[in-house]
């Protein structure tokens, strides 16, 4: 055996830790019992059966012998320096087994036993996790059920024994799965399988105590036999390292799929239960995800569905999808359906229209959706001209065909005339058979098979999974459009801890650029009189201090404040209602400031998660932010043009251009504001929120006013 490293030396976390689980030269199964059945059993079988051909140790109470080979009796008695022990052992026995790994300076453990964060007993897994990191020791699990590399053909695993089918980067590409749930990814992969779309791995992480979904991440995105890979996951305990290493696996042309369960309260509450994931914020996860070049799923069937897409061909498209049918009620469908998922059908481009016009009965018209009508049925080369010109046309990303294919010998003839306009395509093809499940000729399915044309049998799974990878590519060339934003906020003033008052938010604004209304904070009524004086009447006065967090309910906003007498009222009515709202709280002074103009009312905000970081909240504001949630989450370094693009999708957003007689806004501006407090955000860590609501959105070319401001700190 080669010499073993010491504890410091030994790959712990990454793409290195994970070889000693996936090759190890040598494997310990630790809390083997000779009962049929038993968990050891097929965790021996399993690498029996498919031909391990590394050191086997068997480590078990009773000594003994299993099928000729020798149990011993303490884990102490291994040779130092095995690559990986399997533990088979109760959550009871697996500290003393894991500090007797560490002694023996085992390279990697995995552990299947439940009884640990997922029950509670978080303080019994940390105390696991700190041996294993503090020995040297790579930790898989606990609570894991294992894994399979079907490069290799070798499998972790305790449930059943079973022959491991090998896969090479050949033919077809391969998807990797990674699953805090060992029931959905065994349900993945045979969904794959059903596709003839090899899976090269399948990894169970359990509560990723020690090596977790980042490391496996950055080992997939270096393997030359996976194409693609699928994620789906209850919580993810190092968003930071995750997103580093679904951009790595981006960069090296591999896209990364995530399902993650958690929208609802309901949801949120099985998660925790099932693997003691730490529920944290869905929206901004999301948000965050889908900008560092990940799909995000939402159902099981989408996620299958576009794997196969991504798997096929793996540029997405950005532009919308083109269509082929025979039908023209499938036309009206496919536009209704289109534009519930928020894509568009592109109009076909001129040239090919009229191209396509030639080939067409006189009663069609080309356009897209295409419909060809019957007339395929006596001309069959129809189904390679109409595919083609939606293949050749630069207006369209992909294609989705939904038609009936009639008797074998019609379905065929449509079949090859399909592989022949698909020649040279790079373009994502779906060929939606209808009829649900009407048998197919095993000819039909064969050709299908050799050619690798994504068959499916549902119009709208297939229209909402190629809405999906379109999304995918647009959010991808998003993403490069971004710019670094961290540049530093010069001018902005002293921070204390907590909520800050108005006044010194709105200095934070002007420091970057945002206008606020004119005017200052006065100590005193003679200065108030002098502020309101020099702005011009009318004023607001708002009374002022951090821990005065809701001025309005406390009596603490005037407005419409007229004249000089209205002003020293206005100070003492401001000054009583206070006091009477909040004994004893000193006020920094009164913010008088000139009434602004009106206009449309949004809010542009900012939130820090303390676990995946900082989001841009943009959407409707004043009052109505509560009552309608017309809000939309974008990543902090988002360029000022895709934010306009994001004010779009808003459910309002036609109060933007002018509703029922109101001017169109400038949203340019507010876009420009939006950005500029993700830049507040990204180089300033300490903030941990920012509320502008109202920000009065002026018509066109007048800019935008922060009629109110809330910066909030760390404590």
């Amino acid at each position: 055996m080669n010499q073993v490293p010491n504890a410091a030396e030994r790959a712990i976390r990454g793409a290195a830790a994970v070889e000693y689980f996936v090759r190890p030269k040598s494997v310990a199964i630790i809390g083997v019992s000779s009962k049929k059945g038993s968990a050891s059993l097929n965790a021996l079988a399993n690498l029996v059966m498919n031909d391990y051909s590394g050191d086997i140790y068997l480590v078990g109470r009773s000594g003994g012998e299993i099928d000729g080979r020798p149990v011993l009796t303490q884990v102490d008695d291994l040779p130092e320096g095995v690559d990986l022990a399997i533990f088979t052992l109760p959550a009871a026995g697996v500290k003393e087994a894991m500090e007797a790994c560490v002694r023996r300076k085992v390279r990697a453990v995995v552990s299947f036993a439940s009884g640990f964060a997922e029950v509670g007993e978080r303080e019994k897994q940390d105390e696991l996790a700190a041996i294993a990191r503090d020995g040297g020791v790579a930790l898989l699990g606990p609570n894991c059920l294992g894994y399979t590399n079907y490069v290799d053909a070798f499998g972790a695993g305790f449930v059943s024994a079973l022959k491991i089918p090998k896969v090479s980067a050949g033919r077809d590409p391969a998807t990797a799965i990674i699953s805090q749930s060992g029931g959905l990814m065994s349900h993945i992969r045979m969904g794959l399988d059903q596709r003839d779309l090899p899976v090269s791995y399948t990894i169970s992480t359990g509560n990723e105590a020690g090596i977790g979904l980042a490391d496996f991440v950055d080992f997939l995105a270096q393997d030359k036999t996976t194409s693609v890979i699928i994620v789906y996951v209850e919580e993810v305990r190092e968003p930071e390292a995750f997103l580093a290493a679904a951009r790595r696996a981006r960069a090296a042309g591999k896209p990364v799929m995530m399902m993650h369960p958690g929208r609802g309260a309901q949801a949120r509450e099985a998660v925790q239960s099932h693997t003691g994931a730490l529920a944290g914020d869905h929206a901004v996860m999301r948000t965050l995800v889908t900008h560092a070049g990940i799909m995000f799923i939402d159902t099981i069937d989408e996620l299958i569905d576009a794997a196969e897409i991504l798997a096929r061909y793996p540029a997405a498209p950005t532009k919308g999808p083109g269509f082929v049918t025979f039908s023209g009620a499938f036309c009206a469908i496919a536009h209704d359906f289109l534009e519930e998922l928020g894509l568009e059908a592109p109009p076909m481009s001129p040239h090919i229209a009229e191209e396509m016009r030639k080939h067409l009965p006189s009663f069609a018209t080309p356009r897209n959706p295409l419909d060809l009508t019957t007339a395929p049925v006596w001309q069959p080369d129809l189904m390679r001209l109409g595919p083609k010109a939606i293949l050749d046309d630069p207006a369209l990303g992909s294609l989705v065909i939904s038609i009936t294919v009639g008797p074998p010998a019609q379905a065929l003839g449509y079949l090859n005339a399909l592989i022949k306009a698909m020649e040279g395509n790079t373009k994502p093809v779906v060929f939606s058979i209808l009829g649900d499940r009407s048998p197919l000729a095993p000819e039909f399915v064969e050709l299908a098979r050799q050619h690798r044309i994504i068959i499916s049998r549902s119009a709208e799974r297939s229209m909402r999974a190629m809405a999906r990878v379109t999304f995918y590519g647009r959010a991808l060339e998003r993403s490069a459009r971004a710019k670094a934003n961290a540049e530093p906020v010069s001018g902005l003033p002293a921070f204390g801890p907590g909520a800050q008052p108005e006044w010194l938010g709105k200095e934070a604004l002007r420091a970057l650029g945002v206008k606020t209304p004119d005017g200052g904070l006065a100590r005193n009524v003679d200065e108030a009189v002098a502020m309101a004086a020099r702005v011009g009447f009318p004023v607001a006065m708002k009374a002022q201090a951090a821990k005065l967090a809701h001025k309005t309910e406390a009596g603490g906003v005037l407005l419409n404040v007229a004249d000089e007498a209205a002003v020293r009222t206005a100070w003492k009515t401001l000054q009583d209602n206070v006091a009477r709202a909040q004994p004893g709280l000193a006020l920094d002074g009164v913010l008088v400031e000139k009434m602004s103009k009106k206009g449309l009312e949004l809010v542009v905000g900012a939130k820090r998660d303390p676990r995946w970081g900082p989001v841009v909240v943009v959407g409707l504001g004043g009052v109505l932010i509560e009552a309608l949630g017309d809000v939309r989450l974008l990543p902090p370094d988002l360029s000022e043009a895709d934010i306009v693009a994001e004010l779009r999708q808003l459910k309002t957003a036609k109060l933007l251009d002018g509703f029922r007689g109101t001017p169109a806004v400038d949203v340019e501006a507010v876009a420009r504001t939006a950005a500029q407090i993700g830049r507040l955000m990204s180089a300033n860590p300490q903030i941990v929120e920012v509320d502008i609501n109202p920000l009065v959105a002026h018509p066109k070319g007048e800019g935008v006013t922060a009629l109110d401001a809330l910066i909030v700190l760390g404590e």
